[in-house]
């Protein structure tokens, strides 16, 4: 009986271990996923609409390297901040459909959604010196991030593994105590000579 319980304690603790390691690994894996595109200059966008729908379906992340603006030629896919008036908060990754001087100089651009039957009904010039412009995008991984942007979600995401240390933890801190409490065991007196 007490070789069984030996056992189911030693495949427990390989199991703990191996999923242990395997948390770890994914936690790595992920950190380096999300890292890496930096690191190497590109910027991260996740879809959140149905605008870019065949190309960049929603849920997708869009990995973007920064161009000169001179640089832009109708076709290329942007994300950018539409004007003021326009009534759109929100960044919104399109297709540049149309490029003329504008008035003021630079370039006045048009955009359109890949799935939307009409152009985007505002017109904008870009101030900065350089844009992203979309060079890959990843299908679905960005519902995660997406989930993620749930303060609830991420509570469960962070806080359920934190819970699961700590009672681990507490667990081993009470097997501890339980073994520093036992008694000693009686020693045969030495023999005086």
């Amino acid at each position: 009986m007490a070789r069984q319980q030996t056992e189911r304690a030693s495949t427990a603790r390989r199991l703990s271990r191996w999923s242990a390691n395997l948390v770890v690994t994914v936690v790595i894996a992920a950190c380096a996923a999300w890292l890496l595109p930096s690191l190497m200059g590109y910027s991260r966008y996740v879809i959140t609409g149905g605008s870019m729908t065949g190309t960049y379906d929603k849920g997708s992340i869009v990995l973007e390297k920064p161009v000169p603006v001179n640089g832009l030629k109708v076709g290329d896919v942007i994300t950018y901040l539409p004007p003021a008036d326009s009534g759109v908060s929100n960044l919104v990754t399109h297709r540049i459909l149309e490029m003329k001087p504008a008035a003021g100089g630079g370039m006045l651009f048009t955009t359109k959604g890949d799935a939307n039957p009409k152009p985007d009904p505002w017109h904008f010039t870009l101030v900065s010196q350089e844009q992203p412009v979309v060079q890959l995008g990843v299908p679905h991984a960005g519902w995660v991030l997406i989930a993620l942007a749930d303060r609830n979600t991420r509570m469960m995401v962070i806080g359920g593994p934190a819970a699961l240390i700590a009672l681990v933890a507490l667990g081993q801190l009470m097997g501890a105590a339980r073994g520093n409490g036992k008694k000693p065991t009686a020693e045969a007196p030495a023999a005086h000579a």
